[in-house]
């Protein structure tokens, strides 16, 4: 399937974090966003494209190369159903991926019976730091990986108002820190590591506010011996002036050295038995949002298309993503180890 510049874009969706999608497309030479549809017009209109509230109309209208959904997870399949039908050629879907695995892979068959290429945007994997990081373990600067630790503090859950700022619905969902948050870091992981073999969760709930959980932690386990351990905890922060930027710390230990990623996005490395530090990635002021990481993963999803290189985060390679998130989940319910 080929494409040529520009691919039109419609966007689905105008609420608090598609400020970021449509910033991203608007400075993608490749691009050109065309529409944005939503319930509510006035949002779209806001957007400065064509607005629409009716999905079909705006396809019609503008026949585009690529939908972007940045909708809650309940709309995914609905909206991947109807864009295929319209013939939409591709699709990127913002995450959580459909509500649950069952759905996400309905959704995959969907888009491979429509010959359709279905994106997932999971966009941490491109933040500049860990696309650094991973490029320094595989060039050997730290020697053989043992340990990959993220610890997330993003000092937004505590008391009554807890997310209503900014996406109030966290309150309600019945699964909050991994379905939503810590799906990121699987991500990540396996991004950096590889595929895991066995997985253990604890998960918490230490705001009576909200539904699901707000804190946590898991371990990958790999068939090399290295671990992968996310460490979450909503309520608590980290020393950082905006907690969103990487919303934690990182570190990535070898036998020869370590990877410590700070709160503001700067990358340092300490080798085994020193105590200086030298600085691998200095901290930025980044346009976008998470080290504009929005406006990388569309970027690279446009090239892709003309160039013919692979994308990463297809759907269909995703639903691992997703069965590891239930894997969790089902470790925390039966206090057991999961072998994957």
């Amino acid at each position: 399937m080929s494409f040529k510049s520009p691919i039109k874009v419609v966007c689905q969706g105008a609420g608090y974090f598609s400020r970021f999608h449509y910033d991203a497309w608007q400075r993608i030479a490749d691009a050109l966003p065309v529409a944005s549809v939503n319930r509510d017009i006035e949002k779209a209109k806001a957007t400065g494209l064509a607005a629409y509230d009716n999905l079909e109309q705006a396809l019609d209208d503008h026949a585009p190369d690529l939908l972007d959904i940045i909708t809650p997870p309940e709309t995914h399949l609905d909206t991947i159903r109807r864009a295929t039908a319209k013939g939409v050629r591709v699709i990127i879907c913002q995450k959580p991926f459909c509500r649950d695995l069952e759905e996400a892979k309905e959704a995959v068959a969907i888009a491979k019976q429509a010959e359709t290429i279905l994106v997932v945007h999971e966009n941490f994997r491109f933040q500049p730091w860990y696309r650094l990081m991973r490029e320094e373990i595989e060039n050997g600067r730290i020697g053989t990986l043992l340990q990959l630790t993220f610890r997330l503090r993003t000092g937004d859950g505590q008391g009554e108002n807890a997310y209503l700022d900014r996406q109030p619905y966290f309150q309600t969902m019945p699964r909050l820190l991994i379905h939503e948050t810590g799906v990121h870091f699987i991500d990540v992981f396996r991004y950096m590591l590889g595929e895991p073999d066995t997985i253990y969760a604890d998960l918490r709930r230490h705001n009576p506010v909200i539904a699901g959980e707000d804190a946590g932690h898991f371990i990958m386990g790999f068939a090399d011996g290295s671990r992968a351990v996310f460490d979450g905890n909503r309520l608590l922060d980290h020393n950082a002036e905006n907690h969103r930027v990487t919303l934690g710390e990182a570190a990535a230990e070898g036998t020869d050295g370590t990877l410590f990623l700070d709160g503001a996005g700067a990358v340092r490395f300490r080798r085994f038995g020193a105590q200086e530090e030298e600085i691998l990635l200095e901290p930025q002021q980044y346009q976008g949002f998470g080290g504009d990481c929005v406006h990388a993963l569309q970027k690279h999803v446009i090239q892709g298309l003309i160039s013919g290189t692979p994308i990463e985060n297809l759907a269909e390679d995703y639903l691992r993503n997703i069965k590891l998130v239930e894997a969790v989940y089902r470790s925390n319910e039966t206090g057991k180890r999961i072998n994957l």
